[in-house]
This record gives structure tokens, sequence and C-alpha cells, in this order.
């Protein structure tokens, strides 16, 4: 494991319960390459990026995405390693170095953080190999921790990156903003939880697009007027939010 961060933290123990031994972990953080190393059965502090007399025969980098093309670089593996990456951003080809045969991509498709436990037999695992005998290999390791494992190209995964960064990433900001408000006018966030969970609810059963409900759709200019008025008395930004938003749901459904 190159990286000891959240996605490595909840990876390496699901690898290593599915059978997989786990020999060496690096990261920059050494405190973070120990805490991990505590977690699994016998593996190692790795100090540096030379793993050439390492005897891994997969190295998997899960660190930011900025962070692949560095580390790519300045490895050292062992002949015929294999080499991937988990990020869904960035194309397969990013790994590709004149040291390194066999590379590809295994993205488990979830937010993770070290506090919270993955079941990682549900979260599904879009998989790319340089070859077909590369690819076979990752759909075989990825199967044996999750069950939702689907061959997918980086511009594939580039979209679902994206789709996702919508679905989940601005839908937590949408609510960190509604949870913005409610404080700023001394009004208990909570009183919105149920109706969060009840919309989360309706748009996966439903589906999203009917699941919408609100002013815009309803094409209720004067609720739409009044609020944007509300809010630009406080936050111009916000007010500009609310209506691109609010076109975006108008434009959507009429």
């Amino acid at each position: 494991m190159i990286g000891a961060g959240k996605l490595a933290s909840q990876l390496a123990p699901a690898l290593e319960s599915a059978g997989h031994a786990i020999s060496e972990v690096y990261s920059r953080h050494l405190n973070n390459a120990q805490a991990l190393c505590d977690q699994l059965y016998e593996a190692e502090v790795k100090y540096d990026f030379d793993f050439s007399e390492s005897d891994a025969d997969i190295f998997v980098i899960a660190v930011p995405d900025d962070s692949i093309q560095e580390v790519t670089d300045k490895l050292l593996l062992p002949i015929n390693a294999i080499l991937l990456h988990t990020s869904g951003s960035k194309p397969m080809e990013v790994l590709k170095n004149k040291r390194i045969k066999g590379y590809g991509v295994m993205y488990p498709l979830q937010t993770f953080s070290k506090s919270m436990p993955v079941n990682f037999k549900e979260v599904p695992c879009l998989v790319e190999g340089s070859s077909s005998d590369v690819e076979d290999l990752i759909v075989r390791l990825s199967k044996s921790i999750s069950k939702h494992v689907e061959p997918m190209t980086s511009g594939q995964r580039a979209v679902l990156h994206i789709s996702a960064v919508f679905a989940c990433n601005f839908t937590n900001h949408m609510i960190s903003i509604a949870e913005d408000l409610t404080d700023t006018h001394h009004i208990n966030f909570e009183l919105l939880k149920p109706l969060i969970v009840e919309t989360m609810n309706k748009s996966l059963s439903a589906g999203p697009k009917a699941a919408q409900t609100g002013p815009a759709i309803r094409e209720d200019f004067d609720i739409l007027k009044l609020q944007e008025k509300f809010l630009k008395k406080s936050d111009k930004q916000l007010a500009k939010i609310y209506k691109l938003l609010s076109q975006s749901i108008l434009n959507m459904h009429n």
C-alpha cells in the first residue's frame, strides 16, 4: 500500500480480510503508515519508494489525485510487478512508466473516513487494466472484496466521478448551506433532518426527476423572487447560487 489515508485505511484491511497479505505500507507521514500497519497482520512500514526487493506482486497507490504522477515517477518496483491507482478522475495512463510493465485502476466508488467502517462488499469497484491479463487480475482482486465489480474505461470513469461530485459533494455542500442558514437565524437544524432523509429516499426509490419538488418546478416565481431577495440582503453569492440552481431546475423540467 502506497498511502495510508482514508481510503487506504479501509482498503488494506478489506484486502487482508479477503485473504491477501499486505506486506508493506508507505506514507509520507510515518505515523499514518504505522497506524495502518498496526491494523494489519504482518505489514511493515516502508520508509522510501524503493520497492525493488519487495516480495509483493501488486502495488496500490492510494494518495491524493494530484500526487499520483509524482509518486509513480519515484517508484522502483520489482520486475513484473502490477501497479494500480484508486482514482476516479485520473486516467490509467498516468501510471505509464518505462519501468512498469503492468498497470491499471481499481476505483472504489464511495466516500471514506478513518472513523467510519465501510462494508466493502457493497462498494462498487470500477476497474481497468493495461492489458487483458492485467485487467482480469484486477477484476479477480476486486471481486474478492466487492460484489459490484465492473470494467470501465478512463473516460467513462471520469464521467462517473463528475456525477459523484454532483450527487455526493455538492449535495452535502447544499446541506451545509442549509445548516448555516438555520444557525444564523437561530433555528434548530435538526428540524430539517427528516425532510433530508425522506428526500434522499424518494430520490433513490422513485428517481431524482420524479422526486423533484419546490418552487422552481412549480414555477412559483413570486416565491423564487422573494427568497432570492432575502438572500441578497446578507449574501449576494448565495443568492446567485440560489438563482442558478432554480433556473437549472426550470430548464430541466420545463
